[in-house]
């Protein structure tokens, strides 16, 4: 795996080293030593599946408060993404700032989101599989949440957005 540092402190880009031959693909998703080694979480205490029927769905602007922030390692198994990762750490040199990839089944790339940052996205192509790993359990009583499209952030997707969640759609804007 390649870890890559990004213009948000602790989110990175992951690269695998791919192993081919007339079998197909084999990869490494998660090694906790190399995680470990490149100070990225490598607690895991949740694994989910996204299973998205549509392109144009979106799903996000997610993260839960301090102290059960969860570091989340988010990987596209089929079709793409878009995904904007948000800082919303009060004490971060970026602060309000956001950062987008796209990650999909032929790049393989994963991203890892640091604890106190948001991140949502939204699919490129009908029958897209999500996978990510947490390092904390949801609690859904400690979720915060950003609308997709609120002015503070002015984020922009490749796409507009078609199958939004009612509680995703209604967000209040950001306060600082």
């Amino acid at each position: 795996m390649k870890i890559l540092k990004q213009k948000i402190k602790g989110v990175f880009l992951i690269k695998p080293k791919l192993f081919r031959d007339k079998r197909g693909i084999f990869r490494r998703h998660f090694c906790k030593s190399t995680f470990k080694l490149n100070k990225l979480s490598h607690s895991v205490l949740q694994s989910n599946l996204s299973e998205n029927f549509s392109k144009g769905t979106l799903r996000g602007f997610h993260y839960q408060e301090t102290p059960y922030g969860e570091d989340k390692t988010m990987s596209c198994i089929s079709g793409a993404i878009y995904d904007i990762v948000c800082d919303v750490r009060p004490k971060s040199k970026t602060y309000g700032k956001w950062i987008g990839f796209e990650i999909n089944d032929k790049n393989r790339y994963s991203i890892h989101i640091p604890k106190g940052c948001a991140n949502a996205f939204l699919t490129l192509k009908n029958n897209t599989v999500v996978h990510y790993y947490c390092s904390q359990n949801y609690k859904p009583k400690k979720e915060k949440c950003i609308r997709f499209n609120d002015p503070f952030f002015d984020f922009k997707w490749p796409i507009k957005p078609k199958i939004i969640s009612v509680k995703d759609k209604n967000h209040k804007n950001f306060q600082l």
